[in-house]
Formats: C-alpha cells, structure tokens, sequence
C-alpha cells in the first residue's frame, strides 16, 4: 500500500468539536484514513463517550461532519510514533494550523494529547479538560491521547474524559 504524504482533514466550517491529533501515524496514512491503527482506541473511545451512534471504523470518518464533529492533525508528517517529531517541527507548523482552525472555526478544538499544544503555545503546565485560553478562536480542550502506546489511561478513563468534552460541547 502506497504511502499519502498526510491525511486530508475531514472537517466542515463550524462543527461543534475538531478532534486534532498530533500527527497521522503511518499505517493511517498508507491506508489514508485517520485512526487506522491496530491498537488505536479512538473509534471505540468515541462510541463510548457517546459522540457516535455506533462505533465507527477508520472507513466511517467521513461521516463525523454529519454529526457536528471532524478530524485533523497538527503536523502533516507521518511518523510511527508522535516523539519522532522534533519540538522545531511542531513549532513550525503552528501559524499553519491556527489558520487552518480559524477557517474551519469549530467550538472546540480538541488536542489529543498535550505535546502538540505544549509546542505551539510555548505553555508547559497544562492541564487535562478545558483550557483558560482558547486556540485561534476556538474554545481549547485537551484529552488523553487514545494512541495504543499511550497505556497511562484505561479504556474507561478516556471514555469519562471524551465524555465530558461531548456533555460540554452538546451545552454550548
């Protein structure tokens, strides 16, 4: 299977919640689709946090702007794990992406993860959940990465964090 250099985004202007990770790992961009991988938890996180009606696969991300929510990914480059990314490459990418979230302008724009946020705001104490100042417009949440590598938080703990972003997002 060829490998994409990124993913598309799937994403509409206005959505309720923007689920951003970090960057694609590289069995979802040789299949081209976000979330593809094996011990990935994301799909299933999302189902029991409520945010879809069932669980969806990677083949089923185009349906999220149908229900208020998209994907996309801080930086572009693929790598196998997200700590092959240099701190530079991810400060680099951020006047890119605060314009790509200010054109999309959802509600919430999701982090999964702190790395990402960590880099581009140059804000080291952050905190899970909600955050005190937005990103380009858009209210900042930060949850838990559902990356199978990432074993600090039990299905059920991301379940309970994504639940809260789906509850706070449904009462705006």
């Amino acid at each position: 299977m060829p490998m994409t250099p990124s993913l598309p985004d799937i994403a509409d202007r206005g959505l309720s919640v923007l689920f951003c990770g970090i960057n694609p790992g590289l069995r979802a961009a040789a299949a081209g689709q976000h979330f593809a991988g094996r011990g990935n938890r994301f799909w299933r996180v999302l189902y029991l946090a409520g945010f879809t009606p069932e669980e969806f696969g990677p083949e089923d991300g185009f349906r999220l702007p149908q229900l208020g929510y998209g994907l996309t990914t801080a930086v572009a480059r693929p790598t196998a794990r997200a700590d092959e990314l240099s701190k530079a490459e991810i400060h680099d990418a951020t006047a890119q992406f605060e314009l790509k979230i200010r054109c999309y302008a959802p509600r919430y724009v999701a982090f999964l993860g702190k790395m990402a946020l960590a880099e581009m705001t140059g804000k080291r104490d952050i905190a899970w959940g909600l955050q005190s100042v937005g990103f380009a417009g858009s209210h900042a949440w930060v949850l838990p990465n559902p990356s199978g590598l990432n074993r600090s938080f039990s299905l059920d703990a991301l379940a309970t964090a994504y639940r809260e972003l789906r509850v706070a997002a449904a009462l705006r």
